[in-house]
C-alpha cells in the first residue's frame, strides 16, 4: 500500500475541515426540534420597553385603580417599570435570547401590510408575506396557505402541528376546512381523544364563566387546553394567540390592559416551564414572540389602530383620523431557546417586518423558506438575523 505523505495528509485533513465548516454554516440545520410560537395582540412597543404610562394612568376615569396599578407595577426607571410589567420577557428572554422593536434604541420593527389590524397582520406572521385582499377581521376563510399548515404536511411534522387562540377568527386564518389543522380558538371546547380531567373540567368551566366578550374567550382557557394538548398529544409546532390585551384597550380600560399584559408575560412563563419540564421538549425547543399590530402613540388614540386606508374603509368610524391612527403599524418581537442568538435587546439596528417571522421559523424547524414560499406563488420576508451563526442564512444582529 503507498503510503500518503505527511505534508499531503495534513493539506487533505485542511481541505476536509474547510469543507466541513462550510456545510455547517450554510446548512439549515437547527438543535431543536419543536418550535412554540405565541402571538400577544396588539401589545404595544411602548408598554413592553417603558413600562406604564404615568399621564395616560393619570386620566380621571382610571382613579380608582391608580394606587393598585402604581403598587404592582411602578418602578424608579423605565427599565425597573418594564422588569415589573412582564418580568419574564425581561428577566429571561432578554437575558438568553433576543429582543427587537424598542425605537427608543433605534430598534424598530414595522407590520408590512397596509391595513394595521388584526386579521391582516396575523396572515403576515403565518404565511410570511402581506395581502391586500384581506382587508377585514371578518372569518372568511383564508386563501393563503399557511405555515402551519404546510408545515403539518410535511412528513416530518405530521399531525405534529397544532394552534391556539382566544380570538374566533382563527379557524378562519388558519382555513380550518381546508387545512384539517387541529385548532381550539374562540368558545371552541376540548374535542380531542382521551379527554384529561383537567381539560374536560375547562370545558365545563369555560360554560360557566362569561368573556366580557361575545368573539374573544379569556386567555386562561386558551393557555390551558394548549397545557393539557401539549401534554397528551406533544406536538412539535405549536401556535399560541393570546388576545385580551387587544380587547381591554379597545374597551379603553388601560388598568385592565396593563394587568392581561402582565398576566401575558406569566402565561408565557407557565408554558416554557412546562415544555422545559418535559424531556421531548427540554433543551430541545425555540420560542417566538410577537404582535400582529401596534396601537395608536398617544393618550387619545392608544386605544385604536389602523392605517390611514383602513380609515376610509373598514374601519372608516376611525374616519377623523385621516394619517390613520399613528404608530399602529410599529411592532416588537421577541425569541429564545437553543438556536437563537442570546444578543439581548437590539439597538441601532436596521428596520425589521413582521412578515419576517414565518422565514424565521421555518429555518428554527430545519425548513427552507423557498420551498414553502413555492405554494402562495410569492417571496416572502427573510428570515430574521437572530439565528446563532450555524444556521441557514447566516447573519448576527450587531448592538
Amino acid at each position: 500500500m503507498k503510503q500518503i505523505k505527511p505534508m499531503t495528509f495534513v493539506k487533505r485533513l485542511a481541505i476536509l475541515c474547510q469543507i466541513l465548516c462550510i456545510v455547517l454554516v450554510a446548512s439549515p440545520v437547527s438543535a431543536a426540534d419543536n418550535l412554540l410560537i405565541i402571538s400577544i395582540d396588539g401589545l404595544r412597543w411602548q408598554e413592553v420597553f417603558r413600562g406604564y404610562h404615568a399621564t395616560l394612568l393619570a386620566q380621571p376615569q382610571f382613579a380608582g385603580q391608580q394606587d393598585e396599578i402604581a403598587t404592582a407595577f411602578d418602578g424608579k426607571s423605565p427599565n425597573a417599570k418594564r422588569e415589573k410589567l412582564m418580568p419574564f420577557l425581561w428577566g429571561q428572554v432578554v437575558k438568553e435570547g433576543v429582543l427587537i422593536g424598542n425605537r427608543d434604541n433605534q430598534s424598530a420593527m414595522d407590520v408590512s401590510n397596509s391595513w394595521w389590524f388584526s386579521y391582516p397582520g396575523y396572515n403576515e406572521i403565518l404565511t410570511g408575506k402581506a395581502d391586500a385582499k384581506i382587508d377585514s377581521n371578518k372569518p372568511v376563510a383564508n386563501p393563503n396557505i399557511s405555515i402551519l399548515e404546510w408545515l403539518n404536511n410535511q412528513e416530518s411534522l405530521k399531525n405534529k402541528v397544532a394552534a391556539f387562540g382566544s380570538w374566533d377568527v382563527f379557524p378562519a386564518i388558519l382555513n380550518k376546512q381546508r387545512s384539517q389543522l387541529p385548532i381550539n380558538a374562540g368558545f371552541m371546547s376540548a374535542d380531542w381523544n382521551d379527554l384529561s380531567t383537567k381539560a374536560t373540567w375547562l370545558n365545563a368551566l369555560q360554560k360557566d364563566i362569561p368573556s366580557p366578550w361575545d368573539n374573544v374567550r379569556l386567555d386562561a382557557f386558551t393557555v390551558g387546553f394548549a397545557q393539557e394538548y401539549i401534554q397528551a398529544k406533544q406536538p412539535k409546532v405549536i401556535y399560541i394567540a393570546l388576545g385580551e390585551t387587544d380587547d381591554f384597550a379597545h374597551d379603553g380600560d388601560y388598568p385592565a390592559y396593563l394587568r392581561s399584559a402582565h398576566q401575558s408575560d406569566v402565561f408565557i412563563a407557565r408554558l416554557w416551564h412546562m415544555l422545559q419540564s418535559m424531556p421531548q421538549y427540554k433543551n430541545n425547543t425555540n420560542l417566538l414572540i410577537t404582535v400582529d399590530h401596534g396601537r395608536g402613540n398617544s393618550n387619545e388614540t392608544w386605544q385604536h389602530h389602523a392605517s390611514p386606508k383602513a380609515t376610509r374603509g373598514y374601519l372608516s368610524d376611525l374616519a377623523k383620523y385621516k394619517n390613520g391612527i399613528e404608530g399602529s403599524n410599529q411592532v416588537w418581537m421577541a425569541a429564545l431557546g437553543p438556536d437563537i442568538q442570546p444578543a439581548g435587546e437590539v439597538s441601532n439596528s436596521e428596520t425589521y417586518g413582521l412578515n419576517q417571522i414565518a422565514a424565521t421559523a421555518l429555518i428554527l424547524l430545519g425548513q427552507n423558506p423557498d420551498e414553502y414560499a413555492k405554494i402562495n406563488g410569492k417571496p416572502i420576508g427573510k428570515a430574521l438575523p437572530i439565528l446563532k451563526p450555524k444556521q441557514a442564512h447566516n447573519e448576527t444582529i450587531k448592538n
